[in-house]
């Protein structure tokens, strides 16, 4: 072959490769996703320089506070985003109400204090859907140490009037003090990244409860019964922390008021306090408490609610992509982190949106949702409502289920995102992986394919819909569900780089030339 031959042969080649490359290119974007780079840097430029996700989290925490579940608490802060959502130019914006949730219960006044063998005011919360005291109450404490139905015989007749330690001491886990809560490092993030194979699931065991063992419910219905003045616990955590959660058995009686009214006040302490009390008993000496607590239980049973808007599409209109959190808390502190966080960064993304001018071709939807501390209730009727599943008879697709394409949430504390967990969906790997690219300068450069849970998404997911949670960084105060978790324990950079992030997801999935891949499909 001469070389003019091969000159031509060659020529010919790269021709062929050019125009195989470009028809790839072409091809590509519906299959990897695109970036727009233009929008990227305006969504950056509003969300880093005129930022407001710290004007939400402030307001929600300094303003409306805790915002338990079918509270009077949570119903005044759902009006106030309501209005928000309206402000930043949210349309279709409504409160969706979703199941009956039993009555209010609001906790207005709570006092402890140790009165002998020692003056010391004590840090304490009740219990959600527990009674008050009716009063100021001066009660001696007992130890109380029920397993066994054959341990009520020896208590029966004994606790009228008492202040009962009913959990045994806590221990405080020093060394995870003293390392304190890193952020991810590069060596975290490989590891996240790894491909994690999940073996199938073992059938489990047959579980033969034993019949001698109390349910914690049981417990509570004995103390009742035995006219105890107040049941004190602390259940761990560290030094300071409160817990919060609802008193046994409430969620089985469907938050009634029966079971509210006829509870004893139930107090949870932290550690250093409740395990000085415990100590002096065991030592043999009095311990005598003063106690009040005075919760407003309402009269009958009402709706619980979700609130949505939405940012309305074009040609793609009646598709859909969700960004979201929840917006219930537990009761004893404004949840900054958890997830007070969260619902400030999918507020400010829809800010942001609307900010730039953003016209997207599906509709954006925002959801703030209710009843997730207690099983993700909200979200899960949602899906159910608007989407349906192929795995649920009762509940089997609907038409807007073939047009849903994603759901991105926040909902891990309040951490800077650092990736994002596919949830084993391994088709959506290409294209959550290039909107990515624009803010590896943030740190943001993990695709995990775990699945996590305990928040929203999961709703979606079980639905065999596309439901996602960002990979975040662990960071000091995210003290979700206790006493502590207030806005000194927020960094105000990591939401701002939040907001931005969810932004621009929740755009480039409202303009991609396909959904968001689903599994298996």
């Amino acid at each position: 072959m001469t070389i003019a031959r091969v000159t031509r042969f060659t020529i010919s080649l790269l021709l062929v490769l050019t125009s195989a490359a470009l028809i790839i290119a072409a091809a590509g974007p519906s299959a990897s996703g695109t970036v727009d780079w233009a929008m990227v840097a305006k969504i950056r430029e509003e969300g880093l320089q005129h930022s407001r996700v710290m004007d939400l989290e402030s307001y929600m925490t300094d303003v409306l506070g805790a915002r338990l579940t079918m509270s009077r608490d949570m119903q005044r802060a759902q009006q106030w985003a309501l209005g928000e959502m309206a402000r930043i130019g949210l349309v279709n914006v409504v409160a969706e109400p979703f199941m009956n949730y039993g009555v209010t219960w609001d906790n207005e006044y709570v006092s402890l204090h140790l009165l002998a063998p020692d003056y010391t005011p004590m840090t304490a919360y009740p219990i959600a859907h527990t009674n008050g005291t009716g009063g100021r109450v001066v009660a001696e404490a007992a130890l109380v140490d029920l397993q066994l139905r054959a341990d009520l015989e020896k208590y029966r007749g004994t606790l009228r009037g008492k202040a009962v330690l009913v959990t045994p001491p806590v221990r405080i886990n020093l060394d995870a003090m003293a390392a304190g809560t890193p952020r991810l490092t590069e060596a975290d993030l490989a590891a996240l990244e790894r491909t994690v194979i999940v073996p199938p699931r073992p059938t489990p065991p047959r579980v033969v409860r034993n019949a001698e063992l109390l349910s914690a419910a049981e417990k509570v219905a004995f103390y009742t019964a035995e006219g105890v003045a107040v049941v004190l616990q602390s259940d761990g955590g560290g030094v300071g922390y409160v817990w919060g959660f609802s008193r046994p058995g409430a969620r089985e009686d469907g938050w009634a008021r029966d079971g509210m009214l006829t509870s004893p006040a139930m107090v949870a302490v932290t550690p250093e306090h409740y395990n000085r009390m415990y100590r002096l008993l065991q030592r043999g000496m009095a311990v005598r408490v003063e106690v009040e607590v005075r919760n407003r239980i309402g009269a009958k049973v009402e709706q619980a609610a979700n609130l949505v808007g939405e940012i309305p599409g074009s040609d793609l209109k009646d598709e859909v992509v969700m960004i979201g959190a929840h917006f219930d808390t537990w009761h004893a502190s404004p949840n900054s982190s958890d997830n007070t966080s969260g619902v400030a960064v999918a507020l400010e993304a829809a800010r942001i949106l609307k900010a730039v001018g953003a016209k997207p071709r599906r509709t954006i939807r925002v959801a703030l949702w209710s009843g997730e501390e207690q099983g993700l209730f909200g979200s899960r009727a949602y899906v159910r409502s608007h989407f349906g599943s192929p795995r649920d008879s009762l509940y089997p697709p609907k038409p807007a289920y073939e047009k849903f394409s994603a759901y991105f949430n926040q909902d891990y504390g309040a951490g800077q995102y650092r990736g994002i967990y596919l949830q084993g969906n391994e088709a959506a790997r290409t294209m959550l992986a290039a909107w990515m690219e624009p803010f590896r300068d943030f740190g943001m450069t993990t695709v995990s394919n775990q699945s996590v849970g305990s928040t929203d998404h999961v709703s979606f997911d079980e639905a065999g819909l596309p439901g996602f949670q960002f990979l975040q960084d662990h960071i000091p105060g995210s003290a979700g569900h206790t006493n502590l978790d207030y806005l000194e324990t927020i960094n105000a950079n990591d939401l701002m780089k939040n907001a931005v992030v969810m932004a621009s997801y929740a755009y480039h999935a409202a303009m991609a030339d396909t959904r968001v891949p689903r599994k298996g499909r």
